[in-house]
């Protein structure tokens, strides 16, 4: 079965691997590779199995973080076992909540927001 793993840029990706880590509920599957500039160049997150890449920015690579002024060209789904928790938590600590949880059929209870890094989310928590 192939595998699509989204690959992520952010300003400060030490900064956002604790952000993960206390509001999402991340842990850290691959660790930091530090570049000779002190740029993390490669690390890996996972929620509950649900994994993504992330570096800092790097210019040369044409890799740069969301520029907030021009929107978001991607959304990270996220499937959760309780969307309102993690609303809560990522509200907490700084995200901009663009859509409350919600029960949305036959989706299921549903959430949209924004990270500190401009990163878009949409929460997803399956109806029983």
């Amino acid at each position: 079965m192939s595998e699509l793993t989204p690959y992520i840029c952010v300003a400060d990706s030490r900064a956002a691997i604790e952000w993960y880590r206390e509001h999402l509920g991340a842990e850290v599957t691959y660790e930091p590779i530090v570049m000779p500039d002190g740029q993390v160049g490669h690390c890996e997150l996972a929620v509950d199995g649900a994994r993504w890449m992330m570096s800092d920015a790097f210019e040369s690579a044409g890799v740069a973080p969301p520029d907030r002024s021009r929107g978001n060209a991607v959304t990270l789904h996220l499937t959760v076992a309780d969307v309102d928790a993690v609303c809560d938590r990522v509200r907490q600590g700084g995200a901009e909540v663009d859509r409350e949880p919600e029960d949305n059929p036959p989706v299921g209870r549903v959430a949209v927001f924004h990270d500190p890094f401009g990163h878009r989310w949409f929460l997803n928590q399956p109806l029983p």
